[in-house]
């Protein structure tokens, strides 16, 4: 098998959701020709919306090669959503399961039997403060060492300004029009990692090639260089804790401090009542001794 057909459910959803893309939006498309004509391939695409798959899936549709996504198994669960999902042949992806290497097993298969399957190797919306790729996930670089098969990056813009991810409000900003942008680069070579052990070392390794090719397109569209550095979410989770425990290591040092002061406080007062006590208690004799004093001084 060279290349996927469309069928009736890939088309069923284009003729739902491409009108209402083409109304709502512009478009700036660059690279289609860089999507492979016949046998499989590989996509590695940002994620910085809810939106985008639909923009991307609109992009690729039009070359005439339809993307099969890694899809989170929860989206199968809707009635109607997972009849189309099944349909148009996404692929399941079982987390922290027995099942999770299932998806692993048919991205290979699909790729191997001349589809194309799309990766968002985030694995998740970006956290980056910008909207810059993050540090990917390794499951790409396996499938593409395993395969061999052509891996096209691609970026896209445009769709977070419309539905910006983690937004306070869950509202779309369709006016003024936006703009959705798609590039598709050309294949990466990563020719010179075929023959290596799939150590985690080498993944990572040919897992950031990948995000470089990415940030290096989005580069491209927004007309700005990317960050040296990746935005690194584990490292991001581990400051903030860092930061958690020193903030409530100091909260406690504040409270054991005024403890301390109140301690001493009460002490010092308890010892000044005593004082008072004492010589209050004295006053008549210190008086009588010192009448007799002057008495005796007369």
């Amino acid at each position: 098998m060279s290349r996927r057909r469309i069928g009736f459910w890939y088309r069923f959803a284009a003729v739902i959701v491409k009108p209402l893309l083409i109304l709502l939006f512009k478009r700036d498309w660059r690279g289609m020709e860089n999507i492979p004509a016949e046998g499989g391939f590989i996509t590695a695409i940002n994620h910085n919306s809810f939106l985008d798959p639909l923009s991307y899936a609109h992009f690729q549709y039009n070359t005439g090669r339809v993307p099969r996504f890694l899809a989170k198994n929860g989206l199968f669960k809707n009635i109607f959503l997972g009849v189309v999902l099944r349909g148009t042949g996404q692929i399941p992806v079982y987390r922290e399961s027995t099942d999770a290497a299932t998806a692993f097993r048919s991205a290979v298969d699909a790729v191997n039997s001349g589809e194309c399957v799309a990766f968002y190797p985030e694995g998740t919306l970006t956290r980056d403060p910008d909207l810059w790729p993050m540090q990917g996930k390794t499951g790409v670089a396996r499938v593409a060492l395993l395969t061999r098969a052509p891996v096209i990056p691609v970026a896209q813009w445009g769709a977070n300004e419309v539905m910006p991810p983690y937004a306070k409000e869950n509202k779309l900003r369709l006016w003024p029009r936006k703009t959705l942008k798609v590039i598709a680069g050309r294949p990466i070579d990563l020719s010179a990692y075929y023959d290596l052990e799939p150590t985690a070392e080498n993944l990572r390794v040919v897992t950031e090639v990948i995000m470089n090719a990415i940030a290096e397109l989005l580069a491209e569209l927004r007309g700005e260089p990317a960050p040296a550095e990746r935005y690194d979410p584990r490292t991001a989770r581990a400051q903030v804790a860092a930061k958690t425990k020193a903030h409530v290591a100091q909260e406690r040092g504040r409270a054991h401090a005024g403890a301390t002061q109140a301690t001493q406080t009460t002490q010092t007062t308890q010892a000044t009542q005593t004082t008072q006590a004492t010589e209050e208690a004295q006053a008549p004799q210190v008086a009588e001794e010192m009448g007799a004093t002057k008495e005796s001084e007369a």
